[in-house]
């Protein structure tokens, strides 16, 4: 995996929009998975400010979001369909019909977890995909577990994840307790995988990604099985990597 740090979330924000908008201008047709959480919104801010200002051109991508809670409509205020719009769609030329995201109140849950998986393959598969990383190593909504050959799937979310998450909602008993989500497997069927981390409270699970072994118990390690992942981390976040680790990849 290849390790850019960055000085502070700001760079690191600009240095994944950078990545991002090269994948689309070399690529117009590109099709990009996408992240939601607190991590990727300034990502999301420069991108739009690209399209914007230098004319980043998104008419032509397909997007596929990552997960969404079960039980939430889109129009529901926490919902991914909502966070997408705010911080991303409404400020870029790219269609609606062209984003895709889980349908967390689907009737039927499980045949929309076939369909997201058939939709993705039918797009061609997904050329960079946008990831953040929990506390706990959870990529997507993979919590430690999960293993290498899981697809999209309803998982049950961990009781530190719920916690994380309980910010966003009035309390923390309005936290959806489930999500769809896409699996590693479809994470790891990617071309490329980008990595977002920033502070502190990542740094132990972007110690344990980066220099541990490969382990479902730390489901971000499974990214060692794919060719081609650059991990953005800010300065907290690479904290405690190894001396070693630091010297080997680039300042941004």
């Amino acid at each position: 995996m290849k390790l850019l740090i960055a000085e502070n979330y700001e760079s690191l924000s600009k240095a994944a929009a950078h990545i991002v908008a090269q994948v689309v201008t070399a690529k117009p047709t590109a099709v990009l998975g996408l992240a939601t959480g607190s991590t990727p919104i300034g990502m999301y801010r420069e991108l739009a400010r690209l399209h914007r200002e230098e004319g980043v051109d998104f008419s032509r991508v397909t997007t596929f979001n990552l997960d969404e809670y079960v039980g939430l409509p889109p129009h529901h205020p926490q919902s991914y369909h909502t966070f997408m719009q705010e911080h991303f769609f409404r400020h870029v030329n790219i269609p609606l019909e062209q984003t895709n995201i889980p349908r967390g109140d689907a009737p039927d849950l499980q045949a929309e977890c076939r369909r997201y998986e058939a939709a993705i393959a039918a797009a061609g598969g997904i050329d960079l995909q946008v990831l953040g990383i929990g506390g706990n190593g959870h990529i997507g909504f993979n919590e430690p577990g999960s293993d290498a050959e899981t697809t999209t799937r309803i998982v049950e979310l961990a009781q530190s994840t719920i916690k994380a998450n309980a910010r966003f909602f009035e309390s923390i008993d309005d936290v959806p307790t489930k999500a769809v989500s896409m699996g590693i497997k479809t994470i790891l069927a990617a071309k490329r995988i980008m990595l977002l981390a920033s502070g502190e409270a990542k740094a132990d699970a972007v110690r344990r990604m980066l220099e541990g072994e490969k382990t479902p118990d730390v489901p971000a390690s499974l990214l060692q099985l794919h060719s081609d992942v650059t991990v953005i981390a800010d300065k907290e976040a690479a904290a405690l990597l190894s001396a070693e680790t630091k010297n080997s990849g680039r300042l941004v």
